[in-house]
Parts: C-alpha cells; sequence; structure tokens
C-alpha cells in the first residue's frame, strides 16, 4: 500500500464547519460551529455560516499547503446546501494544490475514526446523532447497516423536545443535567426486530405535564433502551464481540453507561473515542480520507457531486480487509442452552424453556414492564399462530418470565439459506400476516427448518403485535431483507425474490405489502 503525506479533510454536513490535518497522527484540527438563534438549524443558514467562516478554518489548520496530498471532504449524509459549500471549496482546493480529491461518506468517518482513537477492530457500532440512529457492522466489504430508525435520528428527537420545552439548541446536554435529578414514568417504547422509532416518544413527552427532570429522565432512559436493545441484537446476530458508541449524542454519560453495562454481561468489550471524535469533526474525514487513497478511492472533479442521502453500505470499503464471525455462531456447538439478545432458551428432556433476562441497562421499571408485557403477548400470539396455521412450538406451560414449550429440533434458516428454503419462510410469513400478525423480529435467526418434515417453524414472538396494518406488515418485511442485505450480501436479491415468491403464494395482500416495503426502504431517514 502507497504511503501519502498530510490530508486536509472538511466536514460540514450540517451545523459545524470542520476542518483537519491527518498523516500518520492528527496534526491539526478546527472547528466553527454554527448555532441558530432561534430553533433548530436553518439549511441555508447553516451554509452561509460555513461559507464565511471557510477560509479562516482551513487556513488554521494548514500552515504548509505544500505537504497535503490529497483533499477528503464529507460527500454525505447531510444538509443539501452544507454539502454543496463544503464540496466547492474542497474541489477548488484540489485543483489548486493538484492533489487528489476524496469523497467520504460521513457516517462511515465516523467508525473509522472511533476505531482509530480506540483501537477496536471489528465492532458493531452504535451510531448515534442529530440526523442519524443506526446499528452499523463491517461484513464482506461493507458497512452494513443492522438497525436503523424508522423517522427521526436520536439527535434530532431530543432536540425536538428540548423546543417545545423552550431549551436552547442542542438539546442534549441540557436534556442530560436536567435527568439526574429525575424520577423514571413510562413513556411510549417503540422497537421494531432491529428497528426503532423515536416519533412518539418524542410527542409523548412534549405532552407530558410532569416535572421537565422527570420527562427528561424518561425520555434519555426510554430513548437509550431502545438504542441499546437494536445494538445487542445486532451483537447476538453477527457474533462480534465489540461494541463501538459514535456520533455527538455518544457523549451522553447515561448512554455509555448502559452500553457498557450491556457489553459487561454479554462479555463483549465497550468502546467510546473521546469526545472530539465523537461529533462532527474534520479529523474524521480527514483520516477516513487517508484510508481510501491509500486504497485508490479517489474521486474526478466531474464525479463529486454531493448526495445528502449517502449510505454507508453504498460505500466499497476497499480498505479493509478483517475476517468477521459466521452470522449466528455465537451459540453453535452449543446443546444445553442458547442465548439471544433478551432471553436465554435451556433445553431440558425435549421440552425448550425460554427465560427473559433481566437486563440491569435499563431501569427497573421499565425492565419489569417489557419482560411481563412480552412473555404473556409472546404467549397469546404464538396460540393465536398456530390457530392460523403458522407452524410454531407448542406451549405447556407460561410464568412472569418464561414460556415452556417443545424443542423444535433443525437448522436456523441462517445456516441453510437456499431459494427454496427462503421461499418456504416466504409462504410461512405469509400465513402470519394472513392470521393477523406481525411478527416485529422477522430475521433468519428466528426461523427453524424442523428436520422431521422440513417446515419453517417460526419462533421468538417476543415483539409481536396482532395488527392489520399494511405498515406494519411492510416494516415486517424491510427487517426479513434488511437482515438478508446485511447478512448475505452476495445472494441477498435472489433469496429476497424467493422470499417474496412464497409470501405472494399465501397472502392475499402481498403485493401492497411488498410495495410498501420498497417505500420504507426508499424513505429519506437523516434529514
Amino acid at each position: 500500500m502507497p504511503e501519502f503525506g498530510q490530508i486536509l479533510g472538511i466536514e460540514g454536513t450540517a451545523w459545524n464547519l470542520s476542518a483537519a490535518l491527518f498523516d500518520r497522527d492528527l496534526l491539526a484540527l478546527c472547528s466553527r460551529p454554527y448555532s441558530p438563534e432561534h430553533g433548530g438549524i436553518h439549511p441555508r443558514e447553516a451554509a452561509q455560516h460555513h461559507a464565511s467562516a471557510m477560509r479562516e478554518v482551513i487556513a488554521t489548520v494548514t500552515k504548509e499547503p505544500e505537504k497535503i496530498t490529497g483533499i477528503a471532504f464529507s460527500q454525505g449524509p447531510g444538509l443539501g446546501p452544507c454539502l454543496r459549500t463544503v464540496a466547492t471549496a474542497a474541489r477548488s482546493l484540489a485543483l489548486a494544490l493538484e492533489v487528489p480529491l476524496i469523497g467520504v461518506n460521513h457516517c462511515v468517518a465516523h467508525v473509522e475514526i472511533g476505531s482509530w482513537a480506540t483501537g477496536c477492530r471489528d465492532p458493531i457500532v452504535l451510531y448515534a446523532s442529530g440526523a442519524n440512529t443506526q446499528v452499523i457492522g463491517y461484513l464482506n466489504g461493507r458497512y452494513r447497516i443492522f438497525g436503523e430508525t424508522l423517522d427521526i435520528g436520536i439527535g434530532n428527537a431530543l432536540d425536538k423536545f428540548a423546543r417545545a420545552k423552550d431549551l436552547p439548541h442542542p438539546g442534549g446536554p441540557l436534556i442530560e443535567a436536567q435527568a439526574k435529578s429525575g424520577t423514571y414514568f413510562e413513556l411510549p417504547y417503540t422497537v421494531k426486530g432491529m428497528d426503532l422509532a423515536f416519533s412518539g416518544l418524542v410527542s409523548a413527552a412534549k405532552d407530558s405535564r410532569k416535572l421537565l427532570s422527570d420527562v427528561c429522565c424518561s425520555l434519555q432512559e426510554t430513548a437509550f433502551a431502545m438504542c441499546v436493545e437494536v445494538t445487542e441484537r445486532a451483537l447476538s446476530l453477527t457474533g462480534k464481540d465489540e461494541v463501538l458508541l459514535v456520533g455527538g449524542v455518544g457523549a451522553n454519560a447515561r448512554l455509555q453507561e448502559m452500553l457498557r453495562i450491556m457489553c459487561e454481561e454479554r462479555g463483549a468489550h465497550f468502546f467510546v473515542p473521546e469526545r472530539k471524535y465523537l461529533g462532527d469533526n474534520g479529523a474524521m474525514i480527514a483520516y477516513t480520507g487517508k484510508l481510501m487513497l491509500e486504497s485508490g478511492q479517489t474521486l474526478a472533479i466531474e464525479n463529486s457531486q454531493v448526495n445528502p442521502s449517502f449510505r454507508s453500505d453504498d460505500v466499497e470499503v476497499t480498505w479493509k480487509h478483517e475476517a468477521t464471525p459466521v452470522p449466528g455462531q455465537e451459540n453453535r456447538g452449543r446443546t444445553d442452552q442458547k442465548r439471544g439478545a433478551e432471553a436465554v432458551v435451556l433445553f431440558r428432556n425435549g421440552s425448550a424453556i425460554k427465560q427473559r433476562l433481566s437486563k440491569t441497562y435499563r431501569v427497573p421499571a421499565l425492565d419489569r414492564k417489557l419482560i411481563t408485557e412480552r412473555t404473556r403477548a409472546e404467549a397469546r400470539i404464538i396460540h393465536m399462530a398456530r390457530k392460523g396455521g403458522v407452524p410454531t412450538p407448542i406451549m405447556s406451560d407460561i410464568t412472569g418470565d418464561s414460556i415452556v414449550m417443545e424443542e423444535i429440533t433443525g437448522t436456523l434458516l441462517t445456516h441453510a439459506l437456499s431459494e427454496a428454503n427462503c421461499e418456504k419462510a416466504g409462504e410461512m410469513t405469509g400465513q402470519l400476516h394472513t392470521a393477523g400478525i406481525m411478527h416485529g423480529d422477522l430475521t433468519t435467526s428466528n426461523m427453524i427448518l424442523r428436520d422431521t418434515d422440513g417446515k419453517c417453524v417460526l419462533i421468538d414472538f417476543g415483539l409481536s403485535q396482532v395488527t392489520s396494518e399494511i405498515e406494519q406488515r411492510g416494516v415486517d418485511i424491510h427487517v426479513m431483507f434488511q437482515t438478508l442485505t446485511s447478512t448475505h450480501p452476495k445472494d441477498a436479491g435472489r433469496l429476497q425474490a424467493a422470499f417474496a415468491k412464497g409470501y405472494l403464494a399465501t397472502f392475499a395482500s402481498a403485493r401492497e405489502v411488498l410495495e410498501r416495503e420498497k417505500e420504507i426502504e426508499q424513505r429519506g431517514r437523516y434529514l
């Protein structure tokens, strides 16, 4: 791999204009944040701020421009006017200095600088910032998105609440300070398989008439527990043993504490970089630009358009080649028990005892509520699904946190992916939706190809709901398709087509649901 000299990185996707110089280490970093007088970020005002501060910021970090061997800039995702301002400056510098231009994905840059700053190698990443909430992991040449927000980012959610309570921007630090003296009460908790949503939570918090400190505490505890839950689910699915927290919201001490506790309970390692690398910063663009330049990824000026919806899984990661665990490998070889993200299943004399585990990162009241509600709902919906013709385990006993059912012997769909088996899974999902049920965690790890008859048996109904809404069914299919894409990207297209074929064969409204899944996939979740 060729060695390059100093890389100048310019970041300006939203509120913060920042530039940095990087060679083997960070040489210089300068930031000039935009702070609106009222409300949230105004894209045009932010872009005007960036344009006026650009010369000063770049001059501060570039004392010897002749040593610069590449210009890296944040190509997206972000606010269009801000991205265009930064891109224009980067193009001008690349032409003036006659050096390569590198377009960097903002999300990938957060992951790379976090990995560099902490020394972690192959983590599951919780990326929590203003416009983004994603759970990301490297697999087969790309950073795959295992889960993400279905509406707004966690930072924007906190800021919306703060504005409703007349707190200045940014709202996160003020909410954190208020929460320290608050007491938890129940607010809406929305996790859908590997994805989550914050709009209902924020609306309820805004409408609450309780003490501000109590609302801030409850908002934090609920939102962060949702983030940690989906992170743990991705950790369980992939078999990785590292968790990295990045993004501006990652500076929150309570979120860090909850992730650290979760990792300790699972025997994983938790990493969080120092504060200057958490929020949007030029260092992450410069460092990632250096990696990309050394692996040959540069941009011609005519191909350097910005992309406000640039997804991390659109980036070919040519600079990273670590081997990764096989999805679902974590429990392979165990015959007496299996542990998932929220429960352990014990096998005793032909029975499977599913016991939900207490999560000490959650406040006790929320933990008890989720365990009790999910156990009862799961038992009720398993019974309802069987009546609807869906192959499920037969139950024999139910307690407050456990369900005793028959042991299903067979192979997880994760370990037997083929077009024929995905078609079986689609047929079974069609039967489930016909029965008026959405699974809520429709992944390849929750389907077993039974040894006795080869049928696809559905397990783990802990997030299931009784609903006939097209949106909820679309989310179910989206979770399944997302799992196939993130864990088996080379074969995802044909496996998804096979699943859809089976789904169409058994569910009358399948075409409408599949169209809704495409809509869900295309929704912009960054602005």
